[in-house]
C-alpha cells in the first residue's frame, strides 16, 4: 500500500469519539495515526492498519 506521512484514512471501524478518519503522522513498522475529530493519537501495527484501511485520501501536495 502506497501511504504516505499527511495523508488521511477511512477506516472501516470508527474510533470510541465516533470519528472514523485519521491523519497519518509516522510510517514505517507501525502506523501513528491521529483522530481527526478528537486529536487522539495510536500507534497500530502496519498489518493490521492495512487491513482496516477502507480509504486512501491523498494530500493535495
Amino acid at each position: 500500500m502506497d501511504i504516505k506521512v499527511s495523508d488521511r484514512v477511512k477506516l472501516k471501524k470508527a474510533h470510541p469519539c465516533g470519528g472514523n478518519v485519521f491523519l497519518v503522522t509516522r510510517v514505517g513498522m507501525d502506523f501513528k495515526l491521529k483522530c481527526e475529530t478528537c486529536g487522539h493519537e495510536v500507534m497500530v501495527p502496519r498489518a493490521k492498519a492495512e487491513k482496516s484501511i477502507k480509504e486512501i485520501i491523498k494530500d493535495e501536495d
